[in-house]
Protein backbone atom coordinates (compact mmCIF):
# COMPACT_ATOMS: atom_id res chain seq x y z
CA UNK A 1 0.00 0.00 0.00
CA UNK A 2 1.26 3.21 -0.83
CA UNK A 3 1.84 6.21 1.88
CA UNK A 4 -0.38 8.62 -0.45
CA UNK A 5 -3.22 6.15 -0.12
CA UNK A 6 -3.08 5.76 3.70
CA UNK A 7 -2.46 9.57 3.66
CA UNK A 8 -6.14 10.04 2.38
CA UNK A 9 -7.37 7.25 4.66
CA UNK A 10 -6.51 9.17 7.51
CA UNK A 11 -7.67 12.32 6.32
CA UNK A 12 -10.65 10.97 4.66
CA UNK A 13 -11.59 9.11 7.76
CA UNK A 14 -11.40 12.18 9.85
CA UNK A 15 -13.49 14.46 7.80
CA UNK A 16 -16.20 11.34 7.24
CA UNK A 17 -16.33 11.84 11.22
CA UNK A 18 -17.03 15.15 11.21
CA UNK A 19 -19.55 14.80 8.61
CA UNK A 20 -21.46 12.08 9.37
CA UNK A 21 -22.05 13.96 12.80
CA UNK A 22 -24.00 16.52 10.69
CA UNK A 23 -27.04 14.35 10.19
CA UNK A 24 -27.22 12.88 14.10
CA UNK A 25 -29.27 15.64 16.40
CA UNK A 26 -29.76 18.03 13.51
CA UNK A 27 -31.87 20.45 15.76
CA UNK A 28 -30.88 23.05 13.81
CA UNK A 29 -32.20 22.33 10.69
CA UNK A 30 -35.25 22.79 9.12
CA UNK A 31 -36.83 21.22 6.60
CA UNK A 32 -40.25 22.29 4.58
CA UNK A 33 -42.29 19.77 3.17
CA UNK A 34 -44.89 22.64 1.72
CA UNK A 35 -47.22 19.67 -0.86
CA UNK A 36 -47.74 17.94 2.81
CA UNK A 37 -48.12 20.75 4.82
CA UNK A 38 -45.22 19.85 6.94
CA UNK A 39 -42.53 22.18 8.60
CA UNK A 40 -40.06 19.30 10.44
CA UNK A 41 -37.10 20.31 13.16
CA UNK A 42 -35.59 17.41 14.21
CA UNK A 43 -35.00 16.34 17.92
CA UNK A 44 -32.54 15.15 20.51
CA UNK A 45 -32.03 11.48 18.95
CA UNK A 46 -32.82 11.12 15.41
CA UNK A 47 -30.51 10.18 12.12
CA UNK A 48 -31.22 12.07 9.17
CA UNK A 49 -29.86 10.03 6.28
CA UNK A 50 -29.27 13.14 4.77
CA UNK A 51 -28.64 16.71 6.20
CA UNK A 52 -29.24 18.31 2.59
CA UNK A 53 -33.03 18.79 2.68
CA UNK A 54 -33.87 17.94 -0.75
CA UNK A 55 -37.01 17.39 -2.75
CA UNK A 56 -36.42 15.50 -6.16
CA UNK A 57 -35.26 18.71 -7.01
CA UNK A 58 -32.98 17.07 -8.32
CA UNK A 59 -31.08 15.53 -4.88
CA UNK A 60 -33.97 13.05 -2.94
CA UNK A 61 -36.23 13.84 0.03
CA UNK A 62 -34.26 11.94 2.20
CA UNK A 63 -34.63 14.25 5.53
CA UNK A 64 -36.32 11.16 7.32
CA UNK A 65 -34.99 8.80 10.54
CA UNK A 66 -34.43 5.69 8.97
CA UNK A 67 -34.40 2.46 11.43
CA UNK A 68 -32.05 0.77 9.29
CA UNK A 69 -29.78 3.80 8.58
CA UNK A 70 -29.73 4.94 11.67
CA UNK A 71 -28.67 1.78 13.55
CA UNK A 72 -25.75 1.59 10.99
CA UNK A 73 -24.58 4.99 12.27
CA UNK A 74 -25.19 4.38 15.29
CA UNK A 75 -22.61 1.40 15.36
CA UNK A 76 -19.95 3.63 13.51
CA UNK A 77 -20.34 6.18 16.38
CA UNK A 78 -19.16 3.44 18.73
CA UNK A 79 -16.22 2.63 16.60
CA UNK A 80 -15.49 6.30 16.58
CA UNK A 81 -15.68 6.56 20.01
CA UNK A 82 -13.71 3.27 20.81
CA UNK A 83 -11.03 4.67 18.70
CA UNK A 84 -11.08 8.21 20.39
CA UNK A 85 -11.93 9.91 17.46
CA UNK A 86 -14.93 11.01 19.43
CA UNK A 87 -15.33 11.69 23.32
CA UNK A 88 -17.59 11.79 26.11
CA UNK A 89 -20.13 13.43 23.35
CA UNK A 90 -20.66 9.97 21.85
CA UNK A 91 -22.33 8.75 25.57
CA UNK A 92 -24.42 11.85 25.15
CA UNK A 93 -25.32 10.47 21.18
CA UNK A 94 -25.76 7.14 22.25
CA UNK A 95 -28.46 7.97 25.27
CA UNK A 96 -30.38 11.10 22.75
CA UNK A 97 -30.49 7.81 20.20
CA UNK A 98 -31.94 5.37 22.93
CA UNK A 99 -34.66 7.94 24.36
CA UNK A 100 -35.90 9.42 20.58
CA UNK A 101 -36.23 5.71 20.09
CA UNK A 102 -38.32 4.56 22.98
CA UNK A 103 -40.29 7.57 22.08
CA UNK A 104 -41.07 6.27 19.09
CA UNK A 105 -43.05 3.36 20.71
CA UNK A 106 -45.85 5.71 21.48
CA UNK A 107 -46.74 7.04 18.23
CA UNK A 108 -50.08 5.31 17.00
CA UNK A 109 -51.72 6.35 13.69
CA UNK A 110 -54.93 6.03 14.89
CA UNK A 111 -54.62 9.96 17.06
CA UNK A 112 -53.44 10.94 13.28
CA UNK A 113 -57.20 9.65 11.61
CA UNK A 114 -59.14 10.75 14.57
CA UNK A 115 -57.99 14.30 13.17
CA UNK A 116 -60.94 15.39 10.31
CA UNK A 117 -58.09 18.34 9.28
CA UNK A 118 -55.18 16.25 8.89
CA UNK A 119 -55.10 17.06 5.42
CA UNK A 120 -55.85 20.81 5.75
CA UNK A 121 -53.39 22.67 3.72
CA UNK A 122 -51.50 19.79 1.47
CA UNK A 123 -51.26 20.60 -2.07
CA UNK A 124 -53.86 18.88 -4.08
CA UNK A 125 -51.20 17.32 -6.35
CA UNK A 126 -49.87 15.79 -3.03
CA UNK A 127 -53.09 13.80 -2.04
CA UNK A 128 -51.76 10.92 -4.05
CA UNK A 129 -48.56 10.67 -1.98
CA UNK A 130 -50.70 10.50 1.63
CA UNK A 131 -51.66 7.00 3.52
CA UNK A 132 -55.29 6.31 3.71
CA UNK A 133 -57.07 6.47 6.63
CA UNK A 134 -57.08 2.39 7.02
CA UNK A 135 -53.28 2.19 6.68
CA UNK A 136 -52.15 4.55 9.08
CA UNK A 137 -54.98 3.30 12.03
CA UNK A 138 -52.97 -0.15 12.03
CA UNK A 139 -49.87 1.86 12.96
CA UNK A 140 -49.49 1.11 16.87
CA UNK A 141 -48.07 -1.02 18.93
CA UNK A 142 -45.40 -3.29 17.55
CA UNK A 143 -46.47 -1.52 13.97
CA UNK A 144 -44.39 1.44 14.40
CA UNK A 145 -40.60 -0.41 14.25
CA UNK A 146 -42.45 -2.10 11.27
CA UNK A 147 -42.49 1.43 9.70
CA UNK A 148 -38.96 1.73 7.52
CA UNK A 149 -38.71 5.36 8.42
CA UNK A 150 -40.25 8.22 11.14
CA UNK A 151 -39.69 11.57 10.62
CA UNK A 152 -36.95 13.10 12.48
CA UNK A 153 -39.22 15.45 14.86
CA UNK A 154 -40.49 12.22 16.42
CA UNK A 155 -43.87 12.03 14.11
CA UNK A 156 -45.26 9.40 11.31
CA UNK A 157 -44.20 9.18 8.23
CA UNK A 158 -47.89 9.91 6.16
CA UNK A 159 -46.46 9.42 2.82
CA UNK A 160 -47.02 6.31 1.11
CA UNK A 161 -43.85 4.09 1.20
CA UNK A 162 -42.73 0.13 1.03
CA UNK A 163 -44.15 -0.63 4.66
CA UNK A 164 -43.60 -3.30 6.07
CA UNK A 165 -39.59 -3.35 6.72
CA UNK A 166 -38.44 -5.49 9.22
CA UNK A 167 -34.19 -5.32 8.81
CA UNK A 168 -34.63 -2.05 11.28
CA UNK A 169 -35.09 -3.81 14.44
CA UNK A 170 -32.67 -6.42 14.21
CA UNK A 171 -29.93 -3.68 13.32
CA UNK A 172 -30.82 -1.52 16.11
CA UNK A 173 -30.68 -4.67 18.47
CA UNK A 174 -27.42 -5.26 17.28
CA UNK A 175 -26.50 -1.84 17.94
CA UNK A 176 -27.26 -1.37 21.50
CA UNK A 177 -26.19 -4.83 22.18
CA UNK A 178 -23.26 -3.78 20.97
CA UNK A 179 -22.38 -0.38 22.51
CA UNK A 180 -23.61 -2.11 26.12
CA UNK A 181 -21.18 -4.96 25.26
CA UNK A 182 -18.51 -2.78 25.15
CA UNK A 183 -18.63 1.03 26.23
CA UNK A 184 -20.66 0.93 29.49
CA UNK A 185 -23.12 3.75 29.58
CA UNK A 186 -24.65 5.23 33.12
CA UNK A 187 -26.86 2.74 34.59
CA UNK A 188 -30.00 4.38 33.66
CA UNK A 189 -29.63 4.92 30.11
CA UNK A 190 -28.21 1.17 29.83
CA UNK A 191 -31.41 0.12 31.45
CA UNK A 192 -33.50 2.08 28.82
CA UNK A 193 -31.09 0.75 26.35
CA UNK A 194 -32.18 -2.97 27.17
CA UNK A 195 -35.80 -2.02 27.18
CA UNK A 196 -35.66 -1.40 24.19
CA UNK A 197 -33.37 -4.22 23.25
CA UNK A 198 -35.86 -6.79 24.28
CA UNK A 199 -38.93 -5.30 22.34
CA UNK A 200 -36.51 -5.30 19.06
CA UNK A 201 -35.39 -9.16 19.49
CA UNK A 202 -39.53 -10.04 20.57
CA UNK A 203 -40.20 -8.47 17.62
CA UNK A 204 -37.58 -10.02 15.25
CA UNK A 205 -38.46 -13.66 17.05
CA UNK A 206 -41.96 -12.78 16.05
CA UNK A 207 -41.53 -11.76 12.90
CA UNK A 208 -38.62 -13.05 10.85
CA UNK A 209 -40.99 -15.50 8.87
CA UNK A 210 -43.24 -13.09 7.69
CA UNK A 211 -42.61 -10.97 4.09
CA UNK A 212 -41.00 -7.70 4.39
CA UNK A 213 -39.53 -5.19 1.88
CA UNK A 214 -35.57 -5.81 0.44
CA UNK A 215 -33.38 -3.27 2.15
CA UNK A 216 -33.75 -1.60 -1.18
CA UNK A 217 -37.48 -0.92 0.03
CA UNK A 218 -38.49 -2.75 -4.09
CA UNK A 219 -39.99 -6.01 -3.68
CA UNK A 220 -41.83 -8.07 -1.04
CA UNK A 221 -40.58 -11.41 -0.10
CA UNK A 222 -37.87 -13.19 2.41
CA UNK A 223 -35.19 -11.53 1.85
CA UNK A 224 -31.23 -12.84 2.72
CA UNK A 225 -29.89 -9.41 4.06
CA UNK A 226 -33.08 -8.96 6.71
CA UNK A 227 -32.67 -12.84 7.64
CA UNK A 228 -29.13 -12.65 8.18
CA UNK A 229 -29.11 -9.55 10.92
CA UNK A 230 -32.21 -11.27 12.44
CA UNK A 231 -30.01 -14.34 13.06
CA UNK A 232 -27.06 -12.47 14.28
CA UNK A 233 -29.70 -10.34 16.35
CA UNK A 234 -31.31 -12.76 18.19
CA UNK A 235 -28.10 -15.06 18.69
CA UNK A 236 -25.80 -11.96 20.16
CA UNK A 237 -29.40 -11.08 22.17
CA UNK A 238 -29.34 -14.42 23.57
CA UNK A 239 -25.55 -14.21 24.81
CA UNK A 240 -26.77 -11.13 26.22
CA UNK A 241 -29.89 -12.58 28.21
CA UNK A 242 -28.29 -15.78 29.40
CA UNK A 243 -25.44 -13.44 31.11
CA UNK A 244 -28.46 -12.19 32.60
CA UNK A 245 -29.55 -15.35 34.10
CA UNK A 246 -32.60 -15.35 31.63
CA UNK A 247 -31.83 -18.69 30.24
CA UNK A 248 -35.14 -19.99 28.95
CA UNK A 249 -35.72 -16.56 26.59
CA UNK A 250 -32.13 -17.24 25.77
CA UNK A 251 -32.48 -20.81 24.68
CA UNK A 252 -36.07 -19.77 22.27
CA UNK A 253 -33.66 -16.91 20.74
CA UNK A 254 -30.87 -19.36 20.11
CA UNK A 255 -33.42 -21.65 18.24
CA UNK A 256 -34.71 -18.77 15.93
CA UNK A 257 -31.13 -17.89 15.10
CA UNK A 258 -30.28 -21.80 13.97
CA UNK A 259 -33.54 -21.92 12.17
CA UNK A 260 -32.95 -18.92 9.97
CA UNK A 261 -29.43 -19.79 9.32
CA UNK A 262 -30.91 -23.01 8.19
CA UNK A 263 -33.29 -21.18 6.31
CA UNK A 264 -30.27 -19.11 4.82
CA UNK A 265 -28.48 -22.32 3.13
CA UNK A 266 -31.72 -22.67 1.27
CA UNK A 267 -30.80 -19.06 -0.57
CA UNK A 268 -27.50 -20.81 -1.94
CA UNK A 269 -28.13 -21.58 -5.62
CA UNK A 270 -25.35 -24.23 -7.39
CA UNK A 271 -26.69 -23.27 -10.94
CA UNK A 272 -25.98 -19.73 -10.25
CA UNK A 273 -22.98 -19.64 -8.40
CA UNK A 274 -24.36 -17.49 -5.95
CA UNK A 275 -26.35 -16.46 -2.35
CA UNK A 276 -29.52 -15.52 -3.79
CA UNK A 277 -30.67 -11.82 -2.14
CA UNK A 278 -34.60 -13.25 -2.05
CA UNK A 279 -37.28 -15.33 -2.31
CA UNK A 280 -40.64 -14.63 -3.66
CA UNK A 281 -44.41 -14.98 -3.05
CA UNK A 282 -44.59 -18.41 -5.38
CA UNK A 283 -41.82 -19.02 -5.76
CA UNK A 284 -40.95 -15.97 -9.00
CA UNK A 285 -38.12 -14.72 -9.72
CA UNK A 286 -36.24 -11.45 -9.93
CA UNK A 287 -34.40 -9.85 -11.43
CA UNK A 288 -32.29 -9.16 -8.33
CA UNK A 289 -31.52 -11.91 -7.51
CA UNK A 290 -27.55 -11.22 -7.19
CA UNK A 291 -27.38 -8.12 -4.88
CA UNK A 292 -24.62 -6.44 -2.52
CA UNK A 293 -27.35 -7.19 -0.03
CA UNK A 294 -25.69 -10.15 0.34
CA UNK A 295 -22.38 -9.03 1.26
CA UNK A 296 -23.63 -5.98 3.61
CA UNK A 297 -25.57 -8.64 5.26
CA UNK A 298 -21.96 -10.43 6.44
CA UNK A 299 -20.50 -7.47 7.26
CA UNK A 300 -23.57 -6.01 9.27
CA UNK A 301 -24.20 -9.21 10.74
CA UNK A 302 -20.75 -10.98 11.60
CA UNK A 303 -17.98 -8.28 11.27
CA UNK A 304 -16.23 -10.72 13.79
CA UNK A 305 -17.17 -13.72 12.86
CA UNK A 306 -14.99 -17.55 13.00
CA UNK A 307 -12.85 -18.81 10.66
CA UNK A 308 -15.37 -20.93 8.59
CA UNK A 309 -17.87 -19.61 9.97
CA UNK A 310 -21.39 -20.00 7.15
CA UNK A 311 -22.89 -16.60 5.88
CA UNK A 312 -19.52 -14.36 6.89
CA UNK A 313 -17.04 -13.12 4.72
CA UNK A 314 -14.96 -16.80 5.45
CA UNK A 315 -17.89 -18.27 3.70
CA UNK A 316 -16.71 -19.68 0.47
CA UNK A 317 -20.29 -19.74 -0.55
CA UNK A 318 -20.14 -15.94 0.31
CA UNK A 319 -16.69 -15.22 -1.55
CA UNK A 320 -17.97 -17.03 -4.55
CA UNK A 321 -21.03 -14.64 -4.08
CA UNK A 322 -18.94 -11.64 -4.04
CA UNK A 323 -16.54 -12.59 -7.21
CA UNK A 324 -20.23 -13.05 -9.39
CA UNK A 325 -20.60 -9.30 -8.10
CA UNK A 326 -17.36 -8.46 -8.62
CA UNK A 327 -17.79 -9.32 -12.08
CA UNK A 328 -21.14 -8.38 -12.97
CA UNK A 329 -19.88 -4.59 -11.63
CA UNK A 330 -16.52 -5.17 -13.72
CA UNK A 331 -18.62 -5.61 -17.00
CA UNK A 332 -21.59 -3.31 -16.50
CA UNK A 333 -20.18 -0.07 -15.74
CA UNK A 334 -18.01 2.39 -17.88
CA UNK A 335 -15.57 3.40 -14.93
CA UNK A 336 -14.31 0.12 -14.23
CA UNK A 337 -13.47 -0.51 -17.99
CA UNK A 338 -9.50 0.34 -18.28
CA UNK A 339 -8.52 1.13 -14.57
CA UNK A 340 -4.84 1.96 -13.78
CA UNK A 341 -2.94 -1.02 -11.52
CA UNK A 342 -3.88 -1.07 -7.92
CA UNK A 343 -7.45 -0.07 -8.94
CA UNK A 344 -10.53 -2.09 -8.02
CA UNK A 345 -14.02 -2.45 -9.50
CA UNK A 346 -16.99 -0.05 -8.37
CA UNK A 347 -19.77 -1.46 -6.80
CA UNK A 348 -23.54 -1.06 -7.50
CA UNK A 349 -26.85 -2.62 -5.76
CA UNK A 350 -27.83 -5.36 -8.69
CA UNK A 351 -28.37 -5.78 -12.30
CA UNK A 352 -30.55 -3.15 -13.72
CA UNK A 353 -30.54 -0.35 -11.29
CA UNK A 354 -31.66 2.36 -12.63
CA UNK A 355 -32.48 4.64 -9.64
CA UNK A 356 -30.73 8.47 -10.51
CA UNK A 357 -27.52 7.22 -11.69
CA UNK A 358 -27.96 3.13 -11.12
CA UNK A 359 -25.08 3.05 -10.56
CA UNK A 360 -21.87 2.60 -8.39
CA UNK A 361 -22.58 3.56 -4.51
CA UNK A 362 -19.96 4.08 -1.75
CA UNK A 363 -21.84 2.18 0.46
CA UNK A 364 -21.41 -0.63 -2.18
CA UNK A 365 -17.92 -0.12 -2.70
CA UNK A 366 -17.06 0.52 0.89
CA UNK A 367 -18.91 -2.66 1.96
CA UNK A 368 -17.09 -4.44 -0.52
CA UNK A 369 -13.94 -3.43 0.71
CA UNK A 370 -14.74 -3.92 4.52
CA UNK A 371 -15.72 -7.65 3.26
CA UNK A 372 -11.94 -8.33 1.56
CA UNK A 373 -10.28 -6.84 5.08
CA UNK A 374 -12.74 -9.40 7.18
CA UNK A 375 -11.76 -12.03 4.83
CA UNK A 376 -8.32 -11.05 5.24
CA UNK A 377 -8.94 -11.36 9.41
CA UNK A 378 -10.70 -15.10 8.72
CA UNK A 379 -9.34 -17.03 6.62
CA UNK A 380 -6.36 -17.90 3.91
CA UNK A 381 -4.60 -15.57 1.78
CA UNK A 382 -4.66 -12.74 3.89
CA UNK A 383 -2.46 -10.42 2.44
CA UNK A 384 -4.66 -11.19 -1.07
CA UNK A 385 -7.38 -10.25 0.66
CA UNK A 386 -6.05 -7.26 2.01
CA UNK A 387 -4.89 -5.61 -1.26
CA UNK A 388 -8.13 -6.61 -2.80
CA UNK A 389 -9.37 -4.29 -0.15
CA UNK A 390 -6.61 -1.45 -0.67
CA UNK A 391 -7.79 -1.64 -4.25
CA UNK A 392 -11.15 -1.00 -3.51
CA UNK A 393 -10.55 2.18 -1.46
CA UNK A 394 -8.13 3.54 -4.46
CA UNK A 395 -11.33 3.15 -6.62
CA UNK A 396 -13.22 5.14 -3.60
CA UNK A 397 -10.15 7.54 -3.72
CA UNK A 398 -10.57 8.50 -7.29
CA UNK A 399 -14.09 9.45 -7.14
CA UNK A 400 -13.97 10.92 -4.13
CA UNK A 401 -13.46 14.93 -4.30
CA UNK A 402 -10.71 16.86 -2.78
CA UNK A 403 -13.49 18.12 -0.14
CA UNK A 404 -14.24 14.74 1.01
CA UNK A 405 -18.01 14.60 0.89
CA UNK A 406 -19.45 11.52 -0.08
CA UNK A 407 -23.06 11.37 -1.78
CA UNK A 408 -24.99 8.19 -2.21
CA UNK A 409 -23.90 7.42 -5.74
CA UNK A 410 -21.05 8.53 -8.44
CA UNK A 411 -22.24 8.11 -11.69
CA UNK A 412 -21.32 4.49 -13.31
CA UNK A 413 -20.22 6.55 -16.75
CA UNK A 414 -17.83 9.06 -15.37
CA UNK A 415 -18.01 9.19 -11.66
CA UNK A 416 -19.69 12.16 -10.72
CA UNK A 417 -21.80 12.63 -7.71
CA UNK A 418 -25.67 11.35 -7.56
CA UNK A 419 -28.55 10.67 -5.33
CA UNK A 420 -28.24 11.86 -1.91
CA UNK A 421 -25.52 14.74 -0.62
CA UNK A 422 -24.16 13.78 2.36
CA UNK A 423 -25.21 10.73 3.26
CA UNK A 424 -24.95 9.53 6.66
CA UNK A 425 -24.22 5.61 5.83
CA UNK A 426 -21.94 6.55 3.09
CA UNK A 427 -20.01 8.02 5.87
CA UNK A 428 -20.35 5.14 8.38
CA UNK A 429 -19.55 2.56 6.28
CA UNK A 430 -15.81 4.55 5.49
CA UNK A 431 -15.63 4.48 9.43
CA UNK A 432 -16.41 0.72 9.36
CA UNK A 433 -14.19 -0.22 6.39
CA UNK A 434 -11.32 1.50 7.47
CA UNK A 435 -12.04 -0.03 11.14
CA UNK A 436 -11.44 -3.71 9.95
CA UNK A 437 -9.06 -2.64 8.39
CA UNK A 438 -6.63 -1.35 10.77
CA UNK A 439 -7.67 -4.58 13.16
CA UNK A 440 -6.02 -6.76 10.48
CA UNK A 441 -2.62 -8.31 11.92
CA UNK A 442 0.68 -7.73 10.73
CA UNK A 443 0.47 -11.36 9.11
CA UNK A 444 -1.90 -9.47 6.66
CA UNK A 445 0.92 -7.28 5.13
Amino acid sequence: MSAELQGWIDAEYRYAATAMLRSVSATGLVKQRAGFAQTVRPVRGSIIASPVPGAYDPDPDYFFHWYRDSAVVLEALRLLFEDHTLGDEAHTHFADFVRFNRALQQLDGRVLTANPDRRAGMAADFLKFVRDDDELSQVHGAAVVAETRVNPDGSLDISKWARPQHDGPPLRALALLRWLARIAPPAAIADEAAALIRDDLAFTAAHWQQPSYDIWEEEQGLHYYTLRVSAAALDEGADWLRAGGERDLAQGFRRDAAAILQALDGFWDDALGHYRSRQLAGGARSAKALDIAVVLAAIHAAPEARAGQAHSAADAKMQASFARLEALFDAAYAINRQRPAGRGVAFGRYPGDVYYSGGAYYFSTLGAAEFCFRAAALGSEPQVWRARGDSLLEMVRAYTPASGELSEQFDQNDGHQSSARHLAWSYAAFISCVTARRQLPASAG
